[in-house]
């Protein structure tokens, strides 16, 4: 795409929006215009973009005339209120909320894995998967093309940053008031996140399973192409400020072996094997943050289930399990 694009970021204040914006700027993404929207209050605050500054405007249902591309992060809300405008006005939307993820007609889109799928959107709005799911399928869908994936046991380490910035303030507040001695009360978690975990990210379902538990099920179908994939999943939110890690048990249709799966990563684009256990060398979140690529280590033959490896995943969840992952999109329309 070499002409330039008028781009609009929805919910531009915010930590994917800012990231967004720090994306379309790294990878020097053609943006001839970047409109950046968000609410009344925000409206009028500056933020550079390129070597100069934008002034946020407020959101309303005109403000896509003439935008080529529209990158949503405000929330399931804004999108299911905005995003067909957006569409309406001749945009592409490209939405990071969970508001379009599951609908017939629009593509649930990562680019390393099924980039063909954004070419096929009859509404003009492009999904962006949840977190978890991109970071998990970029590990999973190298092995997957070469030994058919069958079923999927998983359990995350979701940091904090995924609630947003209030996330990252309750930790650091919690962390400062056990040092010092002080009371608090837990705002943004059921439970004090500080030197503890919590086996609870989003609100539960009926079956016991929580809404981002089913995600990776559901999305993972999706995106794969797979109708027949089998995940269970517990999401778990740890002390961490930034990128998640997955622990994950894959059973495949054909045997597998440690080495095979390690050569089936090689020359794949946005994920890197980083295993060598005997030197300590292993994926760990501060290795991801701020960084492009998912990292994959810890790989070994399963041994409870047949043609199973178990392997454990890290990734930065603001960039490809939100913003990074948007602007790729927006790359390859």
């Amino acid at each position: 795409m070499s002409e330039s694009k008028h781009v609009a970021i929805v919910g531009a204040t915010g930590a994917v929006g800012e990231e967004m914006r720090l994306c379309l700027e790294q990878r020097n993404f053609p943006v001839g215009k970047l409109t950046v929207l968000a609410s009344a209050r925000s409206a009028g605050k500056r933020i550079p973009f390129a070597g100069q500054e934008v002034v946020v405007q407020e959101l309303t249902h005109d403000s896509f005339t003439g935008v080529d591309i529209a990158l949503f992060s405000a929330g399931g809300g804004i999108s299911k209120d905005f995003g067909p405008s957006a569409a309406a006005a001749g945009a592409v939307v490209i939405d990071n909320s969970s508001a379009f993820r599951m609908d017939e007609g629009v593509p649930l889109v990562v680019p390393e894995i099924n980039p063909q799928a954004a070419k096929d959107r009859p509404r003009g709005i492009i999904a962006n998967p949840n977190c978890t799911t991109i970071i998990s399928l970029m590990a999973l869908a190298p092995l997957h093309e070469l030994f058919g994936l069958k079923a999927i046991i998983a359990s995350s380490y979701q940091a904090v940053s995924g609630s947003g910035a209030q996330g990252i303030i309750e930790l650091e507040e919690q962390v400062k008031a056990i040092a010092t001695g002080q009371p608090f009360e837990p705002k943004v978690y059921p439970r004090q996140i500080a030197f503890n975990v919590i086996p609870q990210v989003d609100v539960f379902t009926e079956n016991g399973y929580t809404k981002e538990e089913l995600k990776m099920l559901n999305e993972g179908r999706k995106i794969l192409g797979h109708a027949d994939l089998k995940v269970s999943c517990t999401c778990v939110r740890v002390p961490v400020y930034r990128s998640h890690s997955v622990s994950i048990t894959a059973q495949f249709e054909k045997p597998v072996d440690v080495e095979a799966a390690r050569a089936a990563f090689a020359g794949k684009p946005g994920v890197k094997v980083v295993d060598d256990p005997a030197n300590k060398i292993f994926p760990v979140p501060l290795d991801t943050t701020g960084k492009d690529d998912c990292l994959v280590g810890r790989i070994r033959k399963n041994l409870v289930l047949d043609n199973a490896l178990d392997l454990w995943v890290v990734g930065d969840q603001v960039r490809k399990g939100a913003a990074l992952n948007a602007v790729q999109i927006a790359e390859i329309l």
